[in-house]
């Protein structure tokens, strides 16, 4: 039996034991390739000013002579911490400026969550649902103008090119409506097991694709198609509505798989996933 809520899936068959997700990665530990301190990449951390506060965020800039194409990487529900630490390093050894935000520092700064997280404690739950219930459309959609001008100010984003926008899990929508607010600067979308992309909300994440200009790469979780199973299929309708180069491909591994420390992690699917994300932002972001 699965409980399912918008940005993320619980199995509750699962032994507690299963349930409990280590927050802090250690890359050798865990095998992932490429996840180590990328050689020659600069890794800092930065506030940023936004409509409601200043947002603490890790920004990592490629080695080498610049500029570079630049990304947005929002990360899951867990937020910001050395998990994707690592994955904005992986990414930045490619050549692009990233940048991860805390998308909770209304509350508090990153890390939220420290040591490890039970999905299967009820309380524990209960504060995390309330952190993203806070992330309301209005509040994601300053953030992510925010965010993107932050992008443009520094001297080592080429801004003659696009910028691209991730988001995994609960952010997968985030990327989205990122897209809709700045088409002029979004250029390529992608998301992994993203949650609540097709909602009967007025606001749906899909209803927004007439208002972008990218292009999409949308990887969805084997357990979420079976949990809706209609929703591939009306993202590959509105891509085509709106004339948007998309790709909508279900996975053969369940919500999560793709961040290290989930309970689902899938390391031969996170690294296809991983290279598909490339091979995208190679096309799209040139």
């Amino acid at each position: 039996m699965c409980e399912r809520e918008q940005g993320f899936v619980v199995d509750t068959s699962m032994t507690r034991r299963k349930l409990v997700v280590a927050v802090t990665s250690v890359a050798a530990a865990l095998g992932l390739p490429g996840c180590a301190r990328a050689a020659g990449v600069a890794g800092r951390d930065v506030v940023i000013r936004t409509a409601d506060g200043r947002a603490d965020a890790a920004l990592f800039v490629p080695a080498g002579k610049g500029p570079w194409p630049a990304v947005l990487m929002w990360p899951d529900i867990l937020g910001l911490r050395p998990v994707f630490r690592e994955m904005g390093e992986r990414l930045a050894e490619q050549g692009y400026v990233v940048l991860i935000p805390n998308p909770f520092y209304r509350t508090r700064r990153a890390p939220i969550v420290t040591g490890s997280f039970d999905f299967g404690d009820k309380a524990a739950m209960a504060g995390l649902m309330t952190l993203k219930d806070s992330l309301t459309d209005a509040r994601v959609a300053n953030d992510a103008r925010a965010f993107l001008a932050f992008l443009d100010e520094q001297k080592e984003v080429d801004r003659r090119r696009p910028v691209g926008v991730q988001g995994y899990c609960f952010s997968g929508p985030f990327a989205f409506r990122a897209a809709a607010v700045r088409p002029d600067r979004v250029g390529a979308v992608a998301t992994f097991h993203g949650g609540g992309l097709v909602t009967k909300d007025a606001y749906s994440p899909h209803l927004l694709i007439p208002r972008t200009k990218a292009s999409f790469l949308v990887a969805i979780a084997q357990n979420d198609d079976k949990n809706q199973p209609e929703a591939k299929n009306i993202l590959k309708a509105a891509f085509a509505a709106a004339k948007r180069p998309a790709t909508v491909e279900v996975f053969p591994a369940d919500h999560g798989w793709c961040v290290a420390g989930s309970p689902a992690y899938n390391e031969a699917a996170a690294e296809r996933a991983w290279a598909e994300l490339i091979t995208f932002y190679r096309a799209t972001l040139a």
